[in-house]
């Protein structure tokens, strides 16, 4: 299951959502999780399927990438289903006691599930599309006018840019720990949720460890490679927007307001 964790990782590709500027793809994440929360009747709804499953064909990602972004949240979206759906009053359309499953339930718990992955398809595109260079100048610029107020930009860009970079990093040394310690005789597998959760406390020692270690090779490479912090720093690429870029926001900027269209007139 830690091999399918795709988060944080980076695809190489030639397709118009890699040649984007980074900037543009953060800010059109942020406004489309936003946009999202404005759908509410079904038409809407597959309005906002249509336009994900476009930029996803646009992206020319492999489907099994996307698809590995979400099992490991298969838990949460199963949950989120169940909640609208046996919680949720309303025509009732099957009872087995307390247990009753409404029209309205089955109805919201359904929408909700999909705007939860449509979440994170869209949040996984970021990441897949766009380089951690390129990724953490895009957040620096985005942050560069708050530089003012005393926020240290690149510093903030850096670090999340290398949590997120990291996290790939983590899960392979967790699977690597727990193939070992199941090499002497561990079991992850079998028993309780209670004993299995019991049985990882020992993956945190060595992983903390790791964890470390490598924190501390990377400040070592840093300090060894003249690294001072963004004061005076140049690049080898700046950022410059394009006609793609603007292309790409005004077509985002029509998707909002048709969505927002078919929340104030319930279509």
């Amino acid at each position: 299951m830690l091999g399918n964790i795709t988060i944080g990782q980076y695809f190489p590709g030639d397709s118009l959502l890699h040649r984007m500027d980074p900037r543009t793809k953060i800010l059109a994440t942020l406004i489309y999780i936003v946009a999202i929360f404005f759908a509410q009747t079904v038409v809407s709804y597959l309005f906002v399927t249509a336009f994900t499953v476009w930029v996803i064909w646009m992206s020319k990602l492999p489907v099994r990438l996307l698809w590995n972004a979400l099992k490991p949240l298969w838990i949460i979206i199963v949950f989120t289903l169940a909640i609208h759906v046996f919680t949720s009053t309303g025509t009732v359309l099957w009872q087995w006691s307390f247990i009753h499953i409404t029209k309205e339930g089955l109805q919201m718990g359904v929408l909700m599930t999909a705007r939860l992955v449509y979440l994170i398809l869209f949040s996984s595109l970021l990441t897949y599309t766009t380089s951690p260079i390129r990724l953490t100048d895009g957040i620096e610029r985005l942050l560069r006018p708050f530089q003012r107020l005393g926020v240290p930009s690149h510093e903030l860009a850096m670090m999340m840019t290398i949590a997120l970079r990291f996290i790939p990093t983590l899960l392979e040394e967790t699977d690597r720990i727990m193939k070992a310690q199941e090499s002497r005789g561990a079991d992850f597998t079998t028993g309780s949720l209670v004993k299995r959760a019991k049985s990882m406390v020992p993956l945190l020692v060595p992983l903390f460890i790791s964890a470390f270690r490598r924190a501390d090779d990377l400040a070592v490479a840093m300090e060894a490679r003249c690294y001072r912090g963004g004061e005076g720093r140049t690049r080898m690429k700046e950022l410059c927007y394009t006609r793609l870029d603007t292309v790409s926001m005004s077509i985002l900027i029509l998707v909002v307001l048709i969505i927002l269209v078919m929340r104030f007139y319930a279509v």
